[in-house]
């Protein structure tokens, strides 16, 4: 009987994990080793204690209404894209709503979580811990990993020959970079197009005397901004657009993308990316094609070799003088506080069951949140699977036996495995992947039977944002302001840009209305098929991420 847990981290997944464990009426005692809440949010100038924090100039890819806890939706003031500051200040707010901070023992550090003797009975844990020198160690009946998979940062070094023995540059990681004033007047090549070396080659490009930008794989550019100026994720992420992923062709759906992406810009001529590619990325970034067009970033294939002040490309062109290399190359995760039987197992999450449970242990007592790639937003995920965990934790839930958990783990693998700097083409569809985790956890919502019972909710819910809202409005941790939540998220949208208000007479809502109305018979199949036929759990190319 899991009682006492252990949550490590007190990010946006150690908060949701805490405030989960109360709902289901566990002791947790969450251990941060930092002085403050937020993780990656928490932004600090400095770099001396090698805590990951984001830049400072970094906004959100996923709007609020798409990236809250999902009974605690943002303040409709705030703007739909957000800096770090409102992210944290948000959580703030939430661990003080939920009084989560007296569950939480700052500037401890976790050194080791081993299994008790007694394991294969008890599912027991010793976590020994250290605060101000001295060393605790704590028997719980379960733990949650909450640091996510910022943690380390990838650094491929021996891919680049020269950059060690020969360039005599300044050379860095993305994880060290806090703002623009030590880059100006200087030549830069940033090396990677993820959505932070898109970031950062746009900022640079404002006082450093040229930017380069190396990548190496087709990549597609698209804005925050989508049609009628609403938030991309609000208007793409819906259960409608995902019934179309799943029943067209997937040939077909490329197609279909790749010429919604050119009608923005055409990739092929700014050297992006071509339609004929099978293989490619998706970046958000309003700001890049622009600094393209001006000269002010310079795209660059993939580095060949470096010389002492120079970077030598593979299609043997070469830019000279080159003072800082930035190498956005994304992050390792580690758990070195594990023990080895079960850290050697981790090699990724596609190792987890679910993306959270090692399956091959004889009690599921250890749980990974946080370790994911979606499409949307990894707070939302996140709390998803902290929902699921506790309730596991409590006897709710049950799981499959270790056999059939490892089975499936290995059935779902790829044969081949990856490297971090390409974890891009490993996300997972955000419904997806929030549908069967709310399937385990008896939460995913029933929109066949809401079309009989409340069609205005059913078609909210299948046509409108697959909002975190949706995932409360059945089962156990029922919020009754969902419903609520989900008729109103679109009008906090546009709440902080009424800032100054014009008069329009015209009025789209009828046309809308009609329009849901007549689509009803396809959404009447799409929930039937949707509930009887498994869908695809990873998308290679869908959508922005928190």
């Amino acid at each position: 009987m899991v009682r006492r847990v252990a949550v490590i981290g007190a990010g946006a997944g150690g908060l949701a994990s805490v405030k989960w464990c109360l709902e289901e009426g566990l002791e947790p005692t969450c251990f941060e080793s930092s002085e403050d809440i937020g993780g990656v949010w928490r932004y600090t100038d400095s770099t001396d204690s090698r805590r990951i924090s984001v830049y400072h100039s970094v906004i959100t890819n996923t709007s609020k209404e798409m990236s809250c806890f999902s009974d605690f939706p943002f303040p409709e003031d705030f703007p739909n894209y957000l800096p770090h500051s409102l992210i944290l200040e948000y959580l703030r707010m939430y661990a003080r709503h939920f009084d989560l901070l007296r569950h939480i023992r700052f500037q401890t550090r976790v050194l080791s979580v081993r299994k008790c003797p007694d394991f294969t009975t008890s599912g027991q844990w010793e976590v020994v811990t250290e605060a101000d020198g001295v060393r605790e160690s704590h028997i719980f009946d379960a733990v949650m990993v909450c640091i996510g998979h910022y943690q380390e940062p990838h650094l491929p070094l021996a891919s680049f020959p020269g950059i060690e023995s020969r360039f005599k540059g300044q050379r860095m990681h993305s994880w060290e970079y806090r703002d623009v004033q030590d880059f100006r007047g200087k030549r830069v090549l940033v090396v990677g197009i993820g959505n932070t070396g898109g970031d950062l080659a746009v900022e640079l490009s404002r006082v450093a005397a040229k930017v380069f930008l190396s990548i190496r794989s087709n990549t597609w550019v698209v804005s925050r901004v989508s049609k009628n100026g609403f938030p991309l994720d609000m208007v793409s992420t819906t259960r409608f657009n995902h019934l179309l992923e799943w029943l067209l062709p997937s040939a077909l759906t490329r197609r279909i993308k790749f010429r919604k992406f050119n009608s923005w810009f055409n990739h092929t001529n700014y050297g992006l990316a071509s339609s004929k590619s099978s293989k490619f990325k998706m970046i958000i970034n309003e700001e890049l094609p622009f600094c393209l067009l001006s000269g002010t970033v310079v795209l660059k294939p993939n580095v060949k070799e470096f010389t002492e002040s120079s970077a030598v490309f593979k299609d043997g062109t070469t830019e000279e003088n080159i003072d800082v290399v930035l190498f956005a190359t994304g992050y390792n995760f580690t758990f070195p506080f594990l023990e080895e039987s079960v850290r050697s197992t981790i090699d990724d999450n596609r190792s987890l069951y679910k993306r959270v449970f090692p399956p091959q242990l004889e009690k599921p007592t250890l749980a990974i949140i946080g370790l994911i790639q979606l499409t949307g937003s990894i707070m939302v995920g996140s709390e998803m699977q902290a929902r699921w965990v506790t309730g596991i934790f409590a006897g709710w839930n049950k799981l499959p036996s270790p056999s059939k958990m490892t089975a499936e783990v290995v059935k779902r693998r790829p044969p081949v495995k990856r490297n971090p700097s390409e974890r891009e083409n490993l996300k997972m569809s955000f419904i997806s992947y929030m549908d069967e985790i709310a399937a385990c956890a008896g939460v995913k919502p029933r929109v066949l039977r809401l079309l009989l019972t409340d069609p205005q909710l059913a078609l909210a819910i299948f046509f409108g944002p697959c909002s975190p809202y949706q995932y409360r409005l059945v089962g156990r941790g029922r919020w009754s302001g969902a419903r609520a939540a989900i008729l109103t998220q679109w009008q906090r949208a546009l709440k902080p840009l009424r800032t100054r208000v014009v008069d329009d007479s015209s009025n789209s809502s009828s046309s809308w209305c009609w329009m849901c109305l007549l689509a009803l018979p396809a959404a009447l199949t799409a929930s039937f098929l949707l509930s009887k036929y498994p869908q695809p759990s990873w998308s290679p190319w869908a959508g922005p991420q928190v």
